[in-house]
């Protein structure tokens, strides 16, 4: 009964996680009628697959793609000491053989408008067979966004969207995801945030699986609602070629985090047989590093940096 309960859990997760995809691309294309996704179904010869949308060179989105992938096959000994590294206790079989279970979908968006935020998600969720067949379980992901300038009140719209799809499971939830967002999206060597943050959680094991199966559903149908009004809202604003240079900069700072800290990338990277097109998908497709820029103070520039150096409440 366990074990059926359990495969039922996993294929709702596969569902949702496909279901996602296909809302979000459908929101992404209504609004950026001329491009097309690129479609590329891909398999790894270790076990399981995904499917990757992108779109590229849009009017409105110059790379958006979101993933789905459910992979499965032994753990390396490279991602096993990273999860150890994180306090997981993972008992490997005489052989060291772990075998795990991951699946997810995952999406960034960059759009030419510099009026318009990036955004990011993932949702995902995780399984581990120890030697003695015990398992062990956990979800993981989140939503942020990483403006290129400040609007106040789409700040405010996004984690309001995603404060109330916590606040329907408990509330205690929203601050603790956001303050671990914050905390997570940090570019150490820069000491300032990727963006203004969102929610972000990990390794969530409890109360129940169905408890934060349906947490995490929640999440997933905040993305288009969170997002789909802000670059609608913006995405025929007029900009400068000075602006669109200070958002070629914050992508630069976005890759340094992705490559540098990112957590999915570097398992993704440790893999054995991954899609390494579909990990660096999340990358822009143009960004710039400019020898100390530093822009003037009380400019919009400036604002910004303020917020990623120092993070707000925007629903209190």
């Amino acid at each position: 009964e366990l074990r059926r309960r359990r495969q039922e859990l996993r294929s709702r997760m596969e569902l949702l996680i496909m279901e996602t995809q296909a809302e979000v691309c459908r929101a992404l294309a209504a609004l950026d009628p001329g491009a097309a996704f690129s479609v590329d179904t891909w398999e790894r010869k270790e076990g399981g697959g995904g499917v990757s949308c992108v779109l590229q060179d849009g009017e409105v989105f110059e790379k958006a793609g979101v993933n789905v992938s459910v992979v499965f096959g032994q753990l390396s000994e490279e991602a096993a000491r990273q999860m150890r590294s994180r306090g997981k206790t993972l008992k490997a079989a005489e052989d060291g053989k772990l075998p795990f279970c991951a699946m997810g979908v995952s999406s960034v968006i960059h759009p030419k408008n510099p009026h318009v935020p990036t955004m990011h998600f993932n949702y995902r969720y995780f399984e581990i067979e120890e030697a003695d067949g015990t398992k062990q379980w956990w979800f993981g992901g989140g939503t942020d966004l990483t403006p290129t300038y400040l609007n106040e009140e789409d700040a405010v719209h996004f984690h309001k969207t995603l404060k109330e799809a916590c606040d329907k499971h408990d509330l205690k939830l929203y601050p603790k995801y956001k303050k671990w967002c914050d905390d997570y999206f940090y570019i150490k060597h820069r000491g300032e945030r990727r963006g203004i943050g969102g929610i972000f959680f990990d390794d969530v094991d409890s109360p129940s699986k169905e408890e934060v199966f349906q947490f995490v559903q929640s999440c997933a149908k905040a993305v288009v609602p969170c997002y789909i009004p802000i670059v609608k809202k913006h995405c025929h604003d007029s900009f400068t070629p000075e602006e669109k240079l200070w958002q070629q900069l914050r992508r630069g700072r976005y890759v340094e985090f992705n490559l540098v800290y990112d957590r999915g990338t570097k398992f993704g990277l440790l893999t054995p047989g991954s899609r390494i097109e579909s990990i660096l998908m999340s990358l822009p497709l143009t960004a710039r590093w400019e020898y100390m820029n530093i822009p003037p103070e009380s400019s919009r520039e400036a604002e910004i940096l303020e917020v990623l150096r120092n993070p707000k409440d925007w629903v209190h």
